[in-house]
């Protein structure tokens, strides 16, 4: 399997609501290195520590996948396709 494949498959419940997190760490993060006031430093690194974590939790998230999902949306294509 691929990573196309991969990140075309069902996600698990779980990595959804994951996924979710990381993108909103992710955008609350980009909001604070984009702040158009001077921020400490510690907040600048963390943040920028954040959005890397949040840009990697979403990215794994993405491509894990639901094999039992996947192997039902398989059957269902194979009565569909006369197979």
């Amino acid at each position: 399997m691929n990573i196309v494949e991969r990140s075309k498959a069902p996600t698990p419940k779980f990595f959804k609501i994951l996924r979710s997190i990381g993108l909103a760490l992710l955008g609350i993060s980009g909001s604070i290195l984009a702040a158009p006031v001077v921020l400490p430093a510690a907040v600048v690194t963390v943040a920028g520590y954040v959005a890397v974590a949040g840009g990697v939790i979403s990215a794994i998230s993405q491509i894990t996948v639901d094999d039992k999902a996947k192997k039902e949306i398989e059957n269902l294509n194979k009565a569909r396709d006369g197979n």
